[in-house]
């Protein structure tokens, strides 16, 4: 219906507001804005490893001192290095590290450690002390003397100084000069291993070798777990003639470093002393495995082969020795050579044999034992020659040859100079 005046609109109806809508909008922005203020910052990042608590240094260093005293040294020297890691502003470590290295025969990574302990500290007296004593083992005894004086510049009661000193002179053959350094050290410090070590060396060398027992005895008493102090012990006892405490000293230092070819070296020069060549055998063998690019230990192997009557053998062993070791007149790398030419002899090889004794008779001309085994050896040869050019014969049997004069070495390495000063 139209109404006039009147006007048509089209209205719409108005929704009403629901209350609990709003209320769940407003929970879940709350919601939003907290997770993203505090829970996001709190969560660490996907796919990124957690971080682990640091252990300190002094955990890394009381841990390497206990292996160190328990006669691991391989993980002590980790330990330290692992202190080292978290803390490398600290000389101390680095002086322990390179004591260890130096029992361990590490000498390079010893002095390269001393020296990292002098850039901390250039003028500590233990580090110089510990550099002069790496210098040593590595051959430098200019260079040691000179930093182990300047450590007992900087500390004149450096003990360590002076028992390392006295190392270098015993070994440089002032025996007067040794001793007294080595009693000074006694005297700052007798409880130290290296203070004890150091005076039985000097006696040691001196031919005092009841009393050098008792001072490797006492820095044994220090730390049982030092497989050099048991192989100086055993080298001793040897000297003494006491050959089963000998190879029982040779065997814990065996125990302590498996690795290490000495202790087998040793064994097996004791056992070929005492003519037990077969047990001999087995310890050269063992000594071979370890280190087998040491012509030494070959040359050992084959005498020992020798005397076990094994020539062929012994002309592998022996061979691998000549080859890589210079003639020279020490006795052990004579006896190479002699019994070399003769296991070429035993097994009619004459034609080799001869040119290696012709070598000797050149090379050591005053070596009067040397030069008579050359001059028999030659000597077989040449009859040996002769009976094979005479009809109807067949030659002279091998085994019919005298054995070399010097079956064993009297100065091999192994053994100190002999002296007569006073300790």
């Amino acid at each position: 219906m139209y109404l006039k005046g009147s006007k048509w609109r089209m209205t719409r109806r108005r929704r009403r507001s629901n209350p609990f809508f709003i209320f769940v909008l407003l929970v879940l922005i709350g919601a939003g804005i907290y997770v993203n203020q505090v829970v996001v910052p709190a969560t660490p990042p996907l796919f990124i490893p957690t971080p682990t608590p640091t252990r300190s240094p002094e955990s890394f260093i009381n841990q390497a001192r206990n292996l160190f005293d328990a006669g691991n040294l391989a993980q002590a020297i980790e330990a330290y290095q692992q202190a080292i890691l978290a803390d490398s502003n600290n000389p101390s470590t680095y002086m322990e590290l390179a004591r260890v290295q130096i029992f361990m025969g590490e000498y390079e990574e010893a002095l390269k450690n001393s020296e990292n302990a002098l850039l901390l500290n250039p003028n500590n007296s233990q580090a110089h002390a510990l550099r002069g004593w790496a210098l040593f083992f590595l051959g430098d005894t200019l260079a040691a003397t000179a930093a182990v004086k300047q450590a007992l510049e900087l500390d004149p009661n450096n003990a360590f100084a002076h028992a390392y000193y006295a190392e270098i002179l015993a070994n440089d053959g002032q025996f007067d000069l040794a001793g007294q350094e080595s009693r000074t050290a006694l005297s700052l410090a007798p409880d130290l291993l290296e203070v004890r070590r150091a005076r039985g060396l000097v006696l040691w060398f001196t031919g005092n070798y009841a009393e050098a027992v008792q001072e490797y005895k006492a820095a044994l008493a220090i730390n049982d777990n030092i497989p050099d102090l048991h192989l100086s012990l055993g080298l001793i006892y040897r000297a003494l003639g006491e050959y089963d405490l000998a190879v029982q000293e040779f065997s814990v230092a065996d125990t302590l470093n498996p690795s290490n070819p000495e202790p087998d070296y040793y064994i097996a020069r004791t056992y070929l002393q005492i003519g037990q060549y077969a047990k001999g055998i087995q310890y050269a063998e063992q000594a071979v495995q370890n280190d087998p690019d040491d012509p030494l230990l070959h040359g050992n192997l084959g005498v020992l082969l020798y005397r076990n009557l094994e020539y062929t053998k012994a002309i592998e062993e022996l061979r691998i020795a000549v080859q890589n070791i210079p003639l020279s007149n020490q006795q052990l790398i004579i006896d190479f050579y002699t019994f070399y030419g003769y296991s070429l002899l035993r097994t009619n090889r004459c034609a080799e044999a001869v040119p290696v004794l012709q070598t000797i008779l050149n090379t050591v001309p005053d070596n009067e034992i040397a030069v008579a085994n050359a001059e028999e050896g030659i000597r077989v040869c040449q009859e040996k020659a002769e009976d094979n050019t005479a009809p109807g014969t067949s030659g002279v049997s091998p085994t019919a040859t005298e054995d070399p004069q010097h079956p064993e070495a009297t100065d091999e390495p192994d053994h100190p100079p002999e002296a007569t000063a006073m300790p």
